[in-house]
């Protein structure tokens, strides 16, 4: 998809040509806060003068003294070029979804082998999952094939195995998804479980599942926002 290079008052970003190729799991730029709506910062109520300067996070918009803003930190989701000023509660946001970009997202788009079962079937099919290098489709290849836009996920449950009552470790052995059929109000289910047999690496579909449970709190953020 065609990108082109934007400039606002936040800074550079690499944005598509076209917003409906944008990333599914992308943020909007938020409003700034007016200058003369701020008049102290909005973290530790500094009053603002020549010498203490307003800031503005390019992730919430609000306003902050240099003290309460000075972080620049990674800021993929809205596609800024470089590091971008951030309030330290916004960057601590932001630095654990960077790990989420330079690690799980390419979990995601590297893919996994699970059983695949469509809807009320009994029968299940052997199919590598990936994510599609635009981060908008879920692409399943087996001896059959289906690309599911992310946007029309409605529902992700990540199934475990290895729960206890005393909060015993977990792991991850499948999920259940849920989507819209484009062009109606149909919704389609699919479970995915991780194979058994030699041929599918356990470890891997883990660490899938867990890069798409973390993809699915990123999805709801975006369409919430």
């Amino acid at each position: 998809d065609a990108k082109k290079l934007v400039r606002s008052p936040s800074g550079l970003r690499m944005v598509p040509e076209h917003r409906a190729a944008r990333s599914p799991f992308g943020l909007d730029e938020p409003p700034w806060v007016p200058d003369k709506e701020c008049p102290r910062c909005m973290q530790c109520d500094t009053k603002f003068d020549f010498i203490t300067r307003k800031h503005h996070c390019r992730r919430c918009g609000k306003c902050f003294c240099d003290k309460c803003c000075s972080k620049k930190v990674p800021l993929p989701r809205m596609c800024f070029v470089d590091p971008v000023r951030q309030c330290a509660e916004c960057a601590l946001v932001s630095q654990k979804e960077t790990e989420f970009y330079d690690k799980q997202l390419k979990v995601l788009m590297n893919g996994a082998t699970f059983f695949v079962t469509l809807g009320t079937s009994d029968k299940s099919e052997l199919m590598v999952c990936r994510l599609s290098n635009n981060q908008r489709y879920l692409v399943l290849d087996g001896d059959s094939h289906y690309e599911i836009e992310i946007i029309q996920i409605s529902t992700v449950q990540i199934l475990t195995e290895g729960f206890t009552p005393g909060g015993g470790n977990t792991r991850a052995i499948g999920m259940i998804l849920q989507y819209k059929v484009p062009g109606s109000e149909e919704v389609t289910q699919m479970k995915f479980t991780a194979g058994e047999d030699l041929s599918c690496n356990k470890k891997l579909s883990a660490s899938w599942l867990a890069a798409m449970h973390k993809a699915t709190k990123l999805l709801y953020e975006s369409r919430d926002q």
